[in-house]
């Protein structure tokens, strides 16, 4: 069997007033992903060849951020918003010249997988997406006659009997392309809002002949999102099923519930994490890794035997080599530490490399930065670098070299040296004393 070509049209054109906020809707995140991201990429995973994005003149931040991923031609601009079917026609200029079927949904639903919507292509006609409302309150229902999907009938508007039907609408729709924008010609506005409603296609549809049926996905994967309180729910659900697939592939997790994951979070069967975890997009864990409780782990990698925490912090960049340890209240970007590298605690490691079983003293700092610039420090092989030394880069510590503890190190280190960079110490025998004496009668005079 042939399939035939696909696309998606994207509806992001609401304003998103519930959300109170001044970042546009679509754009809040889930799993530390933008809710249309998320769209996008269920689109992506259908195979479609084009992509159309609806937004609304009110949010232009929208557009660019769908140009940037999908290029401008991805961007159709609805203005004024006069309801779904009207954003739908919105997009028929991008998609000129396309000869397949087109599924139609949304960048607020960010629960939505390909393998939900994939059902919606194995038939013609128009075929929406149902679910099975645990409280079908005011959402459209799907009146169903036999396999054939007879009506959408908003809650507003059903008989007793219908309110008592749980299939419900989610608003996703397929249809072939032409089929789909030929029948949407057709829907009127003589309602109360004025509005040109994508759901009237169906009956449309079934009165020119055209099969029209209903498929069903989960409830919790058509959650849509319009306020915050539903945002947090929607994160609540996604990490729910993240944390859920990371332990039947064999992570060991001991408190999951507290444990948080980014869409892209890669963790390794026989990995352990802790409690009160953060993992931040980017991160990837190997098996046989250790993240210890109240870590925070972003665009990093950690490879088997190595140690993370507790308390410690990965940003972008930190590479950490097998059988590592950076320890707590350690902060580690942009830096690749090779095998058995030790940072036990309460150091900033910051642009530059360490090398193997290299040791990091407490209070380390790579001073990497200048004001205007970046700049690297290279800890050779078997380097011990002593508490409290400040790295002043770009400089390089050789291997098997050392620095005295408190050292401010400025300049480059021979393999095998030691480098002092502090005063030498002077003892005044008796002067604190006699300081404290005087300073203790000066303050009862005063008194």
């Amino acid at each position: 069997m042939t399939t035939r070509p696909r696309a998606a049209i994207i509806l992001a054109a609401g304003q998103g007033t519930r959300m109170k906020s001044p970042l546009p809707k679509v754009l809040h995140p889930v799993g530390g992903r933008a809710m249309l991201d998320h769209a996008i990429d269920a689109a992506e995973g259908l195979g479609c060849e084009r992509i159309v994005v609806v937004v609304g003149a009110h949010s232009p931040e929208v557009g660019a951020h769908v140009t940037r991923r999908l290029g401008a031609g991805a961007v159709a601009v609805q203005d004024p918003p006069l309801g779904t079917g009207h954003a739908v026609l919105a997009a028929r200029k991008a998609l000129h010249g396309f000869d397949g079927d087109v599924v139609v949904t949304y960048g607020d639903v960010p629960l939505l997988r390909a393998n939900d919507i994939a059902p919606v292509f194995a038939g013609n006609g128009v075929t929406v997406i149902g679910f099975e409302a645990c409280d079908p309150a005011a959402y459209g229902r799907l009146i169903l006659e036999g396999e054939t999907l007879a009506a959408i009938v908003e809650a507003k508007e059903a008989s007793p009997d219908q309110l008592a039907v749980t299939a419900c609408n989610s608003g996703v729709l397929a249809a072939p392309a032409d089929l789909l924008f030929g029948l949407l010609d057709r829907v009127g506005n003589a309602n109360a809002k004025g509005e040109y409603y994508l759901t009237d296609v169906v009956a449309l549809a079934r009165d020119a002949g055209h099969p029209t049926r209903a498929v069903f996905a989960g409830e919790d994967a058509v959650m849509g999102v319009n306020a915050q309180a539903e945002l947090a729910a929607a994160e609540a659900l996604f990490q729910k099923v993240r944390r859920e697939d990371l332990l039947a592939a064999g992570v060991r997790m001991p408190a999951p519930e507290t444990v948080y994951l980014s869409w892209d979070t890669e963790i390794g069967p026989g990995a352990v994490v802790e409690p009160y975890v953060m993992f931040g997009p980017g991160a990837r864990i190997a098996g046989g890794a250790r993240i210890r409780s109240f870590s925070h782990i972003e665009g990093a990698v950690v490879a088997a035997g190595a140690e993370v925490g507790p308390y410690a912090r990965l940003r972008p960049g930190a590479d950490l080599g097998p059988e590592v340890k950076v320890g707590n209240f350690v902060e580690v970007k942009n830096v690749a530490m090779a095998r058995g590298a030790k940072a036990n605690h309460l150091a900033y490691l910051g642009d530059g490399a360490v090398g193997e079983g290299s040791n990091i003293g407490a209070g380390t700092i790579f001073c990497n930065y200048d004001g205007f610039n970046k700049h690297r420090t290279e800890v050779g092989p078997g380097a011990f670098i002593g508490s409290n030394s400040a790295l002043v880069a770009p400089v390089r510590i050789g291997a098997g070299a050392m620095t005295g503890s408190g050292s401010v190190i400025t300049e480059d280190v021979p393999d095998g040296a030691l480098a002092l960079g502090r005063a030498r110490q002077e003892v005044r025998p008796g002067w604190a004393e006699r300081f404290m004496s005087a300073m203790r009668a000066r303050k009862a005079a005063k008194g």
